[in-house]
């Protein structure tokens, strides 16, 4: 990844020769790393010190805080804001008007001059349309969060939670399809996606993926 020091409105190449894209309407604030191949559509804003990774796709009016890092192949559908202490790795997709938030007691009397609570979100995770992810939580690999779920707990890997506050319902396989394990209380159970065929085990709320 390479720094980018203007606007652009069209394909530039960085200080490493690798190509993004970045609508004019946006601002890029300096210094910040965008690697090859990212988009960066309309009325964007991505803050100082943000690192954005290769063939990322950011909508329009996405909002990227102050040193937020956020790996290769990440989609931020329109009106996502990502605030500073949030980490997402490759493969996130968040879907429009989904919310990150950094303090868990917010008075504006009382800023916290930069000392936010972390958000981790692994590798995979799908998050649905004006979902909340309260800070403070992990979710892990590929876990699916509904719809206008609020998140306020880490989330185990492969789960499916909805609601608010969310809640564990179910399982999805890697490739975002439903997982059904027969129940057999504390034992050891195993499931195949029928879409791709993956195995997993589950033994009580941790599944893994079986090689």
């Amino acid at each position: 990844m390479g720094s980018l020091s203007e606007r652009s409105d069209g394909r530039q190449p960085n200080s490493m020769g690798q190509g993004y894209f970045v609508h004019p309407s946006s601002v890029i604030d300096d210094p910040c790393e965008i690697g090859e191949g990212t988009r960066i559509w309309h009325f964007c804003h991505v803050m100082p010190h943000a690192r954005i990774g290769r063939k990322c796709v950011l909508g329009q009016n996405v909002f990227v805080g102050r040193g937020v890092t956020i790996g290769d192949n990440v989609k931020l559908q329109n009106n996502v804001s990502v605030y500073e202490g949030v980490t997402l790795e490759d493969g996130v997709f968040c879907g429009p008007s989904c919310v990150f938030t950094n303090d868990l007691n917010p008075r504006s009397e009382f800023p916290k001059h930069g000392n936010y609570v972390k958000t981790l979100v692994r590798r995979g995770v799908s998050i649905g349309a004006n979902a909340t992810i309260v800070c403070g939580t992990t979710i892990g690999r590929y876990a699916f969060i509904g719809a206008g779920a609020v998140v306020v707990h880490d989330v185990p890997e492969f789960a499916l939670v909805v609601g608010n506050p969310a809640r564990l319902v179910g399982w999805r396989c890697m490739c975002g399809e439903k997982l059904a394990f027969r129940d057999q209380g504390d034992a050891a159970v195993v499931a195949s996606c029928r879409a791709c065929s993956r195995d997993y085990r589950k033994q009580g709320i941790a599944v893994q993926e079986v090689e």
